[in-house]
């Protein structure tokens, strides 16, 4: 049974109502109830044991020259000269008061040596050479640690390259609103980076928080905000994406030549514009995507060549698709892919294959289509008749997206009822469910039982 989609917009009311849902139930957990107390993340860790006091304004760097591994140094209120360089196995620790102010030139402060932490401190600016990666912290060591640290006026924040086993958690890293995107530093950003953490972190208005070529490393429950990539992967495998908070970014993860990538969990909204997405896949394969809410985007999910390897393959199971343009586009008839038990809900599209292919090589099996009119009969939760997709305006608009413009006017309105009751112009099959839920998860996107 040939069903088609309803060419509706959704009201402005309806998606602010469900956007309020879909981040409401990202802080259910204590971590992030206290994120949301405190901008700041976890707030202020714990003053280390066996202290050295230190006054504002004095020579931090000759203290952190002297002190010896297993030490820490505790700054008092007040202000603090950068550059700053912390040697293995050397703390510093101070509230929120103390802060550092760049020099006007390169990085503020360097861990370039095992087990170094900073705790707590405020770090005002960097230089303003982007061809040097002038960061308001930079690492490059093995155990290194920076917690509860506030970023201010810096054009890249955090920065670990060449380094293992590093600790990001519970730091803020704000950029500059005012500049372009394009023209803004990384929050974040792992180069050559394995074994690590990344969590309770808040970023706004950055440009990006970049993984490249860095494997086996852990983003969780960070709070990504305003920026360009929310999390951008490249050449870099066996990384986990989990409980993390992406709204209002251009593009809130993208994976590109990736394999064996967990993404669960997470909040990916309101990636708008033409290029808004909440996750893109180029050339990636194995990656396991579960129980993600794709709210109020251009574009939920967009594939490219995924997975590459003949070998590899992608499942995408209990995710919510909702008020957006298009629930997946796939750039051309791609295979190995499978999506189980989504839900496609008030979505102009739920399918968009480009360049007029069909999604006929993808695996679909117990997803709920709100548009689907079969029945169940026997009372089992599954539609007695299978779920097909088809629609001649979505067809024309994927041969020709300009015609995208007229996304809910009378004028596509028509093209679409010609299309259900005239055989001559009946579009093509795009994808079929032989097993559709009758019922969508409930409200909050938690899976069913």
């Amino acid at each position: 049974m040939a069903r088609t989609r309803r060419q509706s917009t959704p009201r402005a009311s309806g998606t602010a109502a469900v956007l309020a849902v879909a981040l409401a139930c990202t802080s259910s957990s204590s971590r992030n109830a206290r994120i949301e107390e405190d901008v700041g993340g976890i707030g202020l860790p714990a003053r280390p044991p066996a202290c050295r006091e230190v006054a504002a304004g004095s020579a931090l760097q000759v203290l952190l020259d002297s002190a010896e591994s297993g030490s820490a140094l505790c700054l008092a209120p007040g202000e603090y000269t950068g550059p700053l360089r912390i040697g293995a196995g050397v703390t510093l620790w101070g509230p929120r008061e103390a802060v550092i102010r760049s020099s006007g030139a390169g990085t503020t402060i360097r861990l370039e040596a095992d087990g170094a932490t900073v705790l707590g401190i405020t770090v005002d600016g960097s230089g303003g050479r982007f061809d040097l990666l002038d960061a308001a912290v930079r690492i490059e060591g093995k155990g290194v640690r920076v917690e509860g640290v506030r970023i201010r006026n810096a054009v890249f924040g955090l920065l670990a390259e060449k380094s293992k086993q590093v600790i990001l958690r519970g730091n803020e890293v704000k950029g500059d609103p005012e500049q372009t995107l394009g023209m803004r530093g990384d929050g974040i950003r792992l180069w050559e980076t394995s074994d690590s953490r990344v969590e309770d972190n808040v970023l706004q208005d950055s440009r990006d928080v970049v993984v490249w070529y860095s494997s086996r490393n852990l983003l969780l429950r960070n709070r990504i905000e305003r920026g360009r990539y929310g999390t951008h992967l490249m050449y870099s495998h066996e990384n986990r994406l989990e409980g993390n908070r992406y709204v209002g970014n251009v593009a809130a993860i993208f994976v590109m030549y990736s394999r064996d990538v967990q993404i669960r969990d997470n909040l990916l909204a309101d990636s708008g514009g033409a290029a808004g997405m909440g996750l893109g896949i180029k050339e990636s394969g194995n990656l396991d995507v579960r129980g993600n809410r794709f709210v109020h985007n251009t574009v939920g999910i967009y594939l490219d060549t995924s997975p590459l390897y003949e070998d590899d393959s992608n499942v995408f199971e209990g995710n919510l698709f909702r008020l957006g343009d298009a629930g997946v586009v796939f750039h051309s008839s791609e295979t190995r892919n499978t999506f189980l038990a989504n839900d496609f809900r008030d979505l102009q599209a739920c399918v968009l294959v480009e360049g007029g292919g069909d999604a006929l090589g993808v695996t679909w099996r117990g997803n709920y289509f709100d548009d689907y009119a079969g029945y169940d009969l026997d009372g089992d939760g599954v539609g007695d008749l299978p779920y097909e997709y088809r629609s001649l305006a979505n067809e024309l608009t994927a041969r020709v997206p300009a015609l995208a413009f007229f996304r809910g006017t009378p004028a596509l309105g028509l093209v679409e009822t010609i299309g259900r009751i005239v055989p001559l112009f009946e579009p093509r099959l795009i994808l079929v469910d032989p097993a559709p839920r009758i019922a969508a998860h409930e409200e909050d996107g938690t899976r069913a039982d």
